[in-house]
């Protein structure tokens, strides 16, 4: 594996960073990887958005699903 270093980068990007690396459980360095990592594998990113499509359509498998089509008929005629 290689090494990267990065100069000069702003306090508040390294301070966004941070937070989102705490709201992701992950250390900055941890956050920085999937960060670079997501923005050089597309096909990485389409795969994760699949597996998370997955999991939130599991959640509402009992549930009566409305079709979308219906419910923007019904704002646009209010």
């Amino acid at each position: 594996m290689g090494t990267l270093t990065i100069r000069n980068l702003d306090d508040r990007v390294i301070e966004t960073l941070k937070a989102q690396a705490k709201a992701n459980h992950r250390s900055l360095e941890g956050e920085i990887r999937h960060a670079l990592t997501q923005y050089a594998d597309p096909l990485g990113r389409i795969a994760e958005f699949r597996d998370r499509t997955r999991h939130l359509q599991s959640l509402t498998v009992e549930r009566k699903q409305t079709d979308s089509v219906e419910l923007l008929r019904e704002d646009r005629n209010r």
